[in-house]
Order: structure tokens, then sequence, then C-alpha cells
């Protein structure tokens, strides 16, 4: 509502007559100014027509005309759809195909434009403007609404107990001190002067110009962030990689996090919890997944326990709310020109709980496509839970790898 029209003068104008009203609502529209009609007719839902005669009658020479004389009641224009009985129902029926979400809720909305369906009502022989269309939409409880992401798709049955067991898997390794980290890879981005999605604050008039199109060529290069975030510490880590999102390049962001951030936390933990999403280059099925991480269990010496998000619930991982999320925000508005643009965007991420970030960037060329055998599979030390085996399993260090590599060190 407009803040220069308050409540009390509304509630004062609906207290007087016909005429009273229209010379109220014009004597607040010469003391707001230039555009003082639209703002009172916004505010009040006089017609702009109404508010119009009541200043001229105001300026206009001798007294206001008939001030003592008030349309007896019912007189006046009436409504269309009094009018027109056939109106509404033909109004339901064009909007009916076009209606979202339950029929029996109190909300109902269409899409299609006040416009458009006054023409159609017109070809069907009703006199009608798009304003009383757009009246006619309020009356019958419809509005526009932009499209809300809500629907995940059909609920696995195991998905409740795979939550319940996530929980407690994370407090079990809580409890003993040993770290749990959230991971996901974030959308690959375009690096250059290219659009980035939000708003920043820049002189009036200054936008930043940035590329028309922001499609990919071969000369475009591209930021993959594999994030990880140490749901304790909230501390988190971007590795961003310049190739290919792969099952290699996202266990050798866990290593990278390891070597700068987890040993240095957790010296003295041999198990590593891991809660990822079910697809990706981290998916449950993924083959090359599991095999590289067997390599870090031997290279690291952890027993490493991965715990899967069930299908379609990717947006519970804590990764997205408490990190990714930030990460957006900060760099809103802003063209990621290049890789260290990125880096530095990401680096000073923070947020009001004091979520620390650190970034680096992985040159490494990742090959896709890379085929892993079933004997290499079999040769995996990996122990799966009793819980849905196919989202929860322990790869441990295999005792040879560990024996040659501490004797290496020696």
């Amino acid at each position: 509502m407009d803040t220069s029209i308050s409540r009390s003068w509304l509630k004062f104008l609906g207290s007087l007559n016909e005429a009273q009203v229209r010379w109220c609502a014009a004597v607040k529209s010469l003391e707001l100014g230039r555009g003082g009609v639209t703002r009172v007719h916004k505010a009040t839902g006089l017609s702009q027509t109404t508010i119009k005669k009541g200043l001229r009658e105001l300026t206009g020479p001798g007294q206001l005309p008939g001030w003592d004389r008030v349309r007896r009641e019912g007189g006046g224009r009436k409504q269309v759809e009094e009018t027109q009985p056939a109106l509404v129902r033909d109004l339901q029926r064009l909007v009916e195909h076009n209606t979202c979400g339950n029929n029996m809720s109190a909300l109902r909305w269409t899409a299609k434009s006040t416009r458009v369906l006054a023409t159609a009502l017109r070809r069907r022989g009703h006199n009608v403007s798009p304003r009383s269309v757009a009246r006619l939409l309020r009356d019958l409880d419809y509005s526009l609404q932009l499209n809300q992401k809500s629907i995940e798709g059909s609920d696995h049955p195991d998905r409740d107990a795979q939550f319940r067991y996530i929980n407690e898997q994370v407090s079990n390794f809580q409890s003993s001190g040993s770290p749990v980290i959230s991971v996901d890879t974030k959308k690959k981005e375009l690096i250059g002067n290219f659009k980035n999605a939000g708003r920043t604050y820049r002189r009036k008039g200054t936008p930043r110009k940035v590329n028309v199109y922001d499609f990919r060529t071969e000369d475009v290069e591209v930021g993959i962030p594999y994030g990880l975030y140490d749901v304790q510490r909230n501390q988190g880590m971007v590795n961003v990689g310049t190739s290919h999102d792969t099952a290699e390049f996202a266990v050798e962001s866990i290593r990278q996090w390891w070597r700068r951030l987890g040993k240095r936390h957790y010296p003295k933990s041999r198990h590593l919890l891991v809660c990822a999403d079910g697809g990706g280059s981290n998916g449950s099925r993924i083959r090359a997944w599991k095999l590289h991480l067997q390599a870090l269990a031997d290279e690291i010496g952890l027993e490493i326990t991965v715990c899967h998000y069930p299908p379609g619930t990717s947006k519970w991982n804590k990764i997205e709310h408490r990190m990714f999320s930030f990460i957006s925000l900060n760099w809103r508005g802003r063209p990621l020109e290049t890789h260290q643009t990125m880096i530095m965007l990401i680096a000073n991420t923070t947020n009001s709980s004091g979520l620390r970030i650190d970034a680096r960037l992985d040159k490494k060329e990742y090959k896709t496509g890379v085929k892993v055998t079933a004997e290499e599979v079999k040769g995996i030390n990996l122990r799966r839970h009793a819980l849905h085996p196919l989202w929860n399993y322990t790869i441990g260090p295999r005792v040879e790898n560990v024996t040659q590599s501490s004797g290496a060190k020696s």
C-alpha cells in the first residue's frame, strides 16, 4: 500500500457517501501531486474517471454541485456480471483447463493474461474489459503465481529410514571425534565475461556489460566446483576443476580436503563419514567412485564410510543450504571472468554463523568413459551395511597396501 495514504484515512473514506468520497479522493490526489490520481486509484479502488470528476467539481467555479444529494442505494451502472449472467460461467470455463492446483483449495490461479481472456469473452458475445476480467478473477480467488520447485518425485519406501540412519551415523561419528563431510558438485560455470544470475549494486545507469550469448565454444573454459563441507567445524573446501566432473575428480577433491584441512583437524581419527547424493560423479552405482575411494583409503589409512541420500532429496544435503547457497549469494551478478576470480569469490564467502571456505584450482585433465573391470571391483575392500546396502557401505584400507605405504615412509 502507498505509505503516503494511511489506513486511518482509508477507514474514514469508507464512512462517507458517494459524493464525499469522490471529493476527498480528489483532494488527496492534489496533495500527492504528479501521479496522485493513479496512486489514489490504486489505494482505494476508485476509478480514475471518478477521481477526475471530483477534481473538476472541486476546481470548477461556484459551490460543489449537489453536495446534499446522494444517489439512492442500488443506483448507478450495474456490474458486468449482473447485466451478463453467463459471463462468470464462461470465464470459469476459459481458465478451467489452464488452472493449476487442487480444485478444492481456497486459492486457484491462471497464467492467461486478462487482455487475452477479455478478447476471448468478447468473441463469445460479452462486452467486458480486461480490468473487469481482473476484478472477476480476484472475486473467484484466482491470482497470478510463479512456479515453485517443490515436487521431488515419488518417495522411495526406504526414504525415511535412510534419513534416520544417516542422522544416526553422523551422531556416532561426531561423538567419537571422527570427521563428517557433506559433498556435492555445484553446476559447471562458464569462465569469461558471461552473465551471472542475480543483481549487485552499481551506480545508476551503469550496468555491467556482458556477452549477449552465454553458450560454450571451444575456446571458453569452465569451472567445476566440487564442494566438501565439514559439518562439525562449519568449514568447507571447494576444488575447482577445469576439465570434467568424474569420479576420479570427486575422490581427488576429498584427498585434497584431507591433506589441507582434515588431517590437521582430525589427526587421530581412523574413520571418515561421507554424506553424498545418490547420483552424479559420486553416485551410489558408480564403480569408479568406489575404486578411487579404495585407493584413497589405502593412501591415508582411513576407513571411509559413505551414506547416500535417497533419490530426489538432494536439497537436504547439508552442503546445499549451508555452503553452496552462500557462495551463490556472494558471486551473484558478478561475471566469473577468470578461474582466479572464481577462486577468490568462493574463498571470501562467509555468513553470520562464521562459515569459512578454502578454495583451490585443479588443472588436472580427468578422462571420461574410463571402464572399471569386474576384477577391479572384486579387489575393493568393501563392506555393505545391513540397511539398504546400495546406499550405505564402508571401504577400508587393504592391509598389504597399508603395509607397503608404511614401509615406504620409513
